[in-house]
């Protein structure tokens, strides 16, 4: 399928109100890691919550964090009107643990009504976690090649919610003093501009996408192939054309936890077949904790960001993430010069 490109990003993270601040922490290792108002074992949780001077909450939050997520990538568009684009807004899964009330298709409405724009009438709602983040690059490279000029992807999501956190607590997931094998949970919003290959100059593409069905979840008791990751990366790589050959280094969605990682390798380890001296893991849950729907932008905002600034450690990104359950995903990126075929 013809690649899209990634233009723009926009951010609101535990480390930056934008997205120039929150892939500039992410690059240096900056955390924002702190003790949360929730309290698991007689110790208050660490989390990353964004550092609002309001103490919003709920469904008022993540309206917060989207909509200048979603105005920040909107910005120097000129000649296309936001009701030509689609926005394409990714939350929570509907059968996660505690998910906030009243994530249906008015929240769609309530962003647009916040924005004060009225996007195209191809927008959609994209209730499936992370995972949903690359359904959505996937809807949004069909509506490019329709003719949509641009497609918004966004994402907002929080795992600060008490139900939320008993949830993953029960099942002993979440990093504290005495589970090292967790994860920091986190809040944000993200979003990026997608468009059509301009084929004019140096633009970062989304070529390739892949999904696959892992039968050992992190919830399963059966042993860990990492089939499901396995068969998204192949997918992802027929997709697109290319191969680890044009590869260069990885960001992903891990976040701390051991099967998030023993997956990752082992999806490597069994797809690969040309040797690499080096082939780097970003995640940037290290800086911002686990948020959920927005990671799939943040991956996209990151990758942008390392390609303009040059600190990207090579012109291709293998990108993958997964849900809690069985979906798994990965998507290609590669910085292009000039035209594309």
């Amino acid at each position: 399928m013809t690649p899209v490109t990634i233009l723009k990003s926009g951010m609101v993270t535990g480390v930056g109100f934008n997205a120039p601040s929150t892939c500039a922490a992410i690059r240096c290792g900056i955390t924002g890691f702190v003790e949360t108002r929730f309290m698991l074992g007689g110790e208050w949780l660490i989390g990353c919550p964004v550092p609002f001077e309001e103490h919003w909450k709920g469904r008022e939050k993540l309206l917060q964090m989207a909509v200048p997520a979603i105005t920040e990538c909107m910005t120097g568009i000129n000649g296309v009107r936001p009701s030509e684009i689609p926005l394409l807004l990714c939350i929570a899964e509907e059968d996660r643990p505690g998910r906030l009330a009243g994530l249906d298709h008015t929240f769609l409405d309530e962003v647009q009504a916040r924005i004060g724009q009225q996007f195209h009438e191809q927008s959609a709602l994209i209730e499936r976690g992370r995972v949903g983040g690359v359904e959505a690059i996937d809807l949004a490279r069909r509506l490019v090649a329709d003719g949509r000029p641009y497609c918004i992807l966004a994402g907002a999501d929080s795992l600060l919610v008490g139900k939320t956190l008993a949830a993953y607590d029960s099942k002993s997931r979440l990093l504290t003093r005495e589970n090292s094998n967790g994860f920091i949970p986190g809040e944000a919003a993200a979003a990026v501009l997608l468009g059509p290959a301009r084929r004019i100059e140096a633009e970062l593409y989304c070529s390739g996408i892949g999904f696959g069905t892992e039968p050992a979840s992190i919830n399963s008791e059966q042993p860990l192939r990492a089939e499901g990751l396995v068969k998204a990366i192949r997918a992802a790589f027929a997709d697109s054309g290319l191969g680890y050959e044009q590869m260069d280094f990885r960001i992903a969605d891990v976040s701390g936890e051991q099967y998030g990682f023993k997956e990752a390798a082992l999806a490597q380890l069994r797809s690969m077949r040309v040797r690499k001296k080096e082939f780097y893991i970003w995640h940037p849950a290290d800086s911002i904790g686990e948020v959920g729907a927005a990671t799939v932008p943040v991956i996209l905002g990151m990758a942008l960001a390392a390609m303009q600034k040059n600190y990207a450690p090579g012109l291709g990104v293998l990108c993958h993430c997964a849900n809690d359950d069985s979906q798994r995903a990965c998507f290609v990126l590669q910085l292009q010069y000039g035209k594309v075929d």
